[in-house]
């Protein structure tokens, strides 16, 4: 049993802590000596606010014992992902010329959270300026994967697929615009969910000292160690609650496996175990299978590219290029619909499709700052690393929710997830089909 699975997760603490078994006292001080115990060679929880923590939870154990109703996650601790503003805590993004910035308010998320009885211990690390699927920066340093810390937690929300991993807390917040949600948890055998484009608000989550539009493409969602936490943490912190679930259980439920690309390779590995996973659903009644019309993945790969460029660069040239205007722009957003409605028509005769969060495990840490230069081993050839992004812009460029789970490792014991992918606000669909995967798997 690993470290992460001997602990109770969020909703169990949170039962536990309502009915007097524990209290939120107990389960911040027993998340504080995890942290001080297993964080060590991890550097995962890189801001830590103990003293306000425990001051949160005897407010919780102090508002049960006035009979106050417990909220969903009362006296629950958590820790968040960097780049989300706590007030009173740095959020720099890992920036050096912000590490003396403080949050003076909370972002969206964080409010909803503590609305929902959730204390908060601190805040986990992430690669510089979110831009890359390794975590390391000049103000924390690197953060190394539970499982072998020779390699990578992945990125960006790094830190936070890793203090979940470690079994240091039970839920933790995330963000994604290229997998930044989806790879983590696969690398470090946790869930993840990227949420619809636009369901959750990412108010205060934003550049270091700005306040501006949310990011296109980007979006914010949670991470557990099981798909119940993850739900909920879904549900307390959208803004519209998403509808049920499309399918309550495998039998009649339609999936499509999509294990290859046009430009990105998957490791066998990978390939073999989103396949046993089809398998396990196709024993217990679904309906499997690898064919489909689907939209140009070569093509969509490049505008999705081409839009997340520009997004993040607040629409710059390149050095010698020529800045973009906004016709241009208003044809990117064309593709990107057009592109939308093909995904919907296809989510007429699928519930959900089945892929690769990353075609590779977790791999070594890279120490090459040019990420066009770096290479990744698959099945032992090495392959450009920036094609990997366009297993995560299958669900990000149609802003589609997808919930990275589990299913597997490799032989040498590294995680295997993959990333189930749902229309549209079936945010909960998506969370559903792939906790039935899981445990048909485990039958």
């Amino acid at each position: 049993m690993s470290l992460a699975a001997a602990e109770p997760g969020a909703i169990a603490t949170a039962r536990a802590i309502a009915a007097g078994t524990t209290s939120a006292r107990a389960a911040c001080e027993a998340a504080i000596a995890r942290i001080a115990e297993r964080d060590g060679t991890i550097n995962a929880v890189v801001i830590r606010d103990f003293d306000r923590a425990r001051a949160a939870a005897d407010a919780a154990d102090a508002r049960l014992a006035a009979g106050e109703a417990a909220a969903a996650l009362l006296g629950v601790p958590m820790t968040i992902k960097e780049s989300f503003n706590v007030a009173g805590l740095p959020t720099s993004w890992g920036y050096a010329a912000h590490r003396d910035h403080i949050a003076t308010a909370d972002a969206a998320v964080v409010r909803r959270l503590k609305a929902a009885g959730v204390v908060f211990l601190g805040k986990t690390n992430v690669p510089t300026g979110l831009t890359d699927i390794q975590t390391v920066n000049p103000i924390h340093g690197r953060t190394t994967n539970p499982h072998d810390p020779a390699r990578t937690p992945g990125g960006s929300s790094g830190g936070a697929a890793a203090a979940l991993a470690a079994g240091m807390v039970p839920l933790e917040y995330g963000s994604d615009i290229g997998g930044s949600i989806r790879t983590p948890a696969h690398f470090c055998g946790v869930w993840g969910h990227k949420s619809s484009f636009g369901l959750v608000s990412s108010e205060g989550h934003a550049f270091p000292r700005t306040d501006g539009a949310a990011a296109p493409l980007g979006v914010v969602g949670p991470l557990a160690r099981n798909p119940e936490d993850l739900a909920l943490a879904l549900m307390l912190t959208a803004d519209i609650p998403p509808p049920p679930a499309r399918i309550e259980s495998l039998a009649g439920a339609r999936i499509l496996l999509l294990t290859s690309h046009p430009l990105a390779r998957a490791d066998s590995a990978i390939v073999a175990a989103i396949a046993a996973a089809g398998d396990a659903c196709a024993r217990a009644g679904a309906h499997v299978t690898d064919s489909a019309a689907l939209p140009d993945l070569e093509a969509m790969h490049r505008a999705y590219m081409r839009m997340m460029n520009t997004v993040l660069s607040r629409g710059a040239p390149p050095p010698g290029g020529t800045p973009l205007t906004a016709a241009q722009w208003f044809a990117m957003c064309d593709d990107q619909a057009r592109c939308q409605r093909q995904w919907h028509r296809l989510f007429e005769d699928f519930d959900a499709v089945f892929a690769p969060a990353c075609g590779v495990a977790a791999f070594p840490h890279d120490a090459e700052p040019d990420a066009r230069k770096r290479q990744l081993l698959i099945d032992g050839e090495p392959t450009p690393f920036g094609a990997q992004f366009a297993w995560a812009g299958i669900a990000t460029y149609p802003g589609l929710p997808a919930t990275a789970a589990p299913i597997g490792a490799t032989t040498d014991g590294l995680p295997i997830g993959m990333q189930v992918v749902a229309d549209l606000y079936q945010d909960r669909t998506a969370i559903r089909l792939a906790a039935l995967a899981v445990a048909a798997l485990a039958r």
